[in-house]
C-alpha cells in the first residue's frame, strides 16, 4: 500500500493516508469574521469532507488536537464539537490556547483517523 496524499500543495498536503491511517493538517475557518460557533462548524465540516476523501469519517476518529485562541471560546467551540461528534466514537482529545498563523482565526482542529479496509 503506497501513501496516499490529499489535497497536496506547494508545502503541504491537507491530508496523508498511509497503512489504514489518515493524519489531516490543521482545519480552519475559511470565513475568519465569523464567531466561534461559525468558525468551529466550517472547520468540522471541512474534516469530513476530508475524512471522506480519504475514504473514513468521524466515527473512525482516533485522536483530535484542538487549539483555540482565547480559552474563553472553549463552551462554544464544545457546543458545536458536541452536535458534531454526538452519534461517532469519541476520540482522545487535547484542548489548547495558541496563537494561530493569520488574525481573526479562532480555532484550528487536527485529527487522525482509522480508515477502515475496503
Amino acid at each position: 500500500m503506497g501513501i496516499q496524499r490529499i489535497g497536496t500543495g506547494a508545502r503541504m498536503s491537507e491530508a496523508v493516508v498511509y497503512n489504514g491511517i489518515c493524519w489531516l493538517a490543521g482545519q480552519v475557518a475559511d470565513d475568519a469574521s465569523q464567531d466561534i460557533v461559525g468558525q468551529t462548524r466550517q472547520v468540522l465540516g471541512a474534516i469530513d469532507a476530508l475524512l471522506a476523501q480519504a475514504g473514513t469519517s468521524k466515527a473512525h476518529l482516533l485522536a483530535a488536537q484542538i487549539f483555540l485562541t482565547d480559552m474563553a471560546d472553549f463552551a462554544g467551540m464544545n457546543a458545536v464539537w458536541d452536535e458534531w461528534i454526538k452519534d461517532a466514537g469519541k476520540p482522545a482529545r487535547a484542548t489548547v490556547e495558541a496563537a494561530l498563523a493569520r488574525p481573526g482565526w479562532k480555532v484550528e482542529i487536527v485529527v487522525t483517523a482509522a480508515v477502515p479496509p475496503g
